[in-house]
């Protein structure tokens, strides 16, 4: 219980009067305290609405940066029947396909023409098709240095893993990169375009037919004469994407965009 002085010098009014004024400082203190706290209160939940925004944008940006597969260290895309193939982007990669992920029930394309990548379609105990084929020979022929030459078509041929082998003959040099072969060839000749396409917020590249059944958006790409990054640039504004990515499926030498309806 609270206990009162009084003043006996003072009367009743004005004892009571000193009361009144103790009273209402009080009572502005608690107001103020009151004020203090919302206040406190307010920053606190501003606070926390940032650390949950700081973690959310870090849930996202976690998810942006996704785990790479293994084969997009090479040139790579699905066929149009779902097969994998990949192929070298240079003579280090070319030697790694072939010694490394070429399996016997796979098919291996190349060029009589020095400059080409390795392409292998991954068979995964399936049958192969003819339109699959047709698909890995394009990608052979594009991304090799007869887009640079301005060539129209070439020449691919088609061999199975067994029958490429590094072993030269008497006063022959096998250089990186590259395979002697074994037997029987057999070609296809591919007309040399591409397509750049999106799907699922990643950049896929290759033939045509198989870019188009599995992309959501995607441009043609022939050969012409604007600048890689030029090119990388205007397919960004078609599909979206990011430009490194882009500019890793356009071959090199020269391109264009082929002009759709």
């Amino acid at each position: 219980m609270a206990r009162i002085t009084l003043d006996i010098k003072k009367s009743i009014e004005q004892n009571a009067a000193v009361y009144f004024e103790k009273a209402k400082k009080s009572r502005k203190k608690l107001e103020g305290a009151k004020k203090a706290f919302k206040k406190s209160q307010d920053k606190l939940s501003l606070l926390n609405e940032k650390k949950k925004k700081i973690v959310s944008s870090e849930k996202i940006t976690e998810k942006l940066i996704r785990k790479k597969e293994w084969y997009e260290k090479f040139r790579w895309f699905f066929s149009s029947e779902g097969f994998l193939c990949i192929g070298g982007r240079d003579a280090t990669t070319n030697d790694i396909i072939i010694k490394k992920h070429a399996d016997k029930e796979d098919i291996v394309f190349h060029t009589d023409m020095a400059g080409s990548p390795f392409f292998v379609i991954k068979a995964d105990n399936r049958k192969i098709s003819e339109k699959t084929m047709e698909e890995a020979a394009q990608a052979t022929a594009s991304y090799s240095r007869a887009w640079r030459l301005g060539l129209s078509s070439l020449e691919v041929f088609y061999v199975k893993p067994d029958q490429l082998t590094k072993k030269a003959n008497s006063g022959e040099y096998i250089a990186k990169g590259a395979f002697m072969v074994v037997g029987k060839t057999n070609y296809i000749h591919p007309i040399l375009e591409i397509a750049v396409g999106i799907k699922d917020n990643i950049i896929i590249g290759g033939p045509i037919n198989a870019i188009k059944t599995n992309s959501e958006k995607f441009v043609i790409v022939k050969q012409g004469k604007e600048k890689t990054s030029e090119i990388a640039k205007k397919i960004k504004k078609i599909i979206g994407g990011s430009i490194d990515e882009i500019t890793l499926f356009i071959p090199a030498g020269g391109s264009r965009i082929q002009k759709t309806k």
